[in-house]
């Protein structure tokens, strides 16, 4: 079969599994359900845009109940200013919102924990940066204090971002194994004033509802995808 007609066939097939149509007319799964991967654990988070070029769309947390996916509660969401992109291909500082299926390392803020929270969570103090040098050996990395080699215009301070740093977890995009030049940095974390250089954001209650939420030992992961298309969410 020609190149052009097989990336066709994976274009319809992957809408037909994104809309979900059950067989024989019956009730549509839950999304978890229907996608590829789902990080092997019993909690997972969708993020899901409605095309590539989207800077909103929903969040959704699920659970595993008897062992069956349940909603536990969604919130609208926004995606970086210039859409989403394939994480493997994404680059660094185009604003684009990496897809793809994500661990969650550990949660960070600038205010305390919410009550009831059991996940790792990191306090952002006045010397926490995010390390976005390529050049540095601490790339894609907390740093306390800044190290020489990275160099502060490439990267955050934390705690400047008061309001969108508020609460967060840190995606787990280009983490393991870092590769320079594909982008650092990406959070699920509270709303700005729009959409985002790259993250995937909520409003503040949202995210502290999440935060309660998620157990470490039931293994949370993100999954960030769109509804159909060459990004759509059950790919991942």
């Amino acid at each position: 079969m020609r190149p052009a007609a097989v990336a066709a066939l994976s274009l319809v097939s992957a809408s037909l599994f994104a809309v979900g149509a059950a067989p024989g007319g019956g009730p549509t799964p839950p999304l978890p359900a229907r996608m590829a991967d789902t990080g092997g654990g019993s909690q997972l988070i969708t993020a899901v845009a409605p095309k590539p070029g989207s800077t909103s769309g929903t969040v959704t947390w699920w659970g595993k109940r008897n062992g069956q996916w349940v909603k536990a509660g969604s919130a609208a969401a926004r995606f970086g200013a210039k859409g989403l992109v394939e994480g493997t291909a994404r680059r660094q500082g185009t604003n684009t919102t990496p897809t793809g299926l994500y661990a969650l390392p550990y949660a960070f803020g600038i205010k305390g924990a919410p009550s009831g929270t059991t996940y790792r969570y990191r306090a952002v103090r006045q010397n926490s940066w995010w390390c976005q040098d390529n050049d540095s050996r601490r790339y894609n990395r907390w740093v306390e204090p800044r190290p020489a080699d990275c160099r502060a215009a490439e990267s955050e301070r934390l705690i400047s971002y008061a309001r969108q740093y508020a609460y967060a977890f840190v995606i787990g995009f280009n983490y393991a194994e870092p590769v320079r030049g594909r982008g650092a940095g990406i959070f699920l974390h509270v709303n700005g004033s729009g959409a985002t250089a790259g993250c995937v954001s909520v409003p503040a209650d949202a995210m502290r509802r999440i935060l309660r939420w998620a157990e470490p030992g039931k293994r949370p992961h993100i999954a960030i995808g769109t509804r159909d298309g060459r990004t759509v969410i059950t790919h991942y």
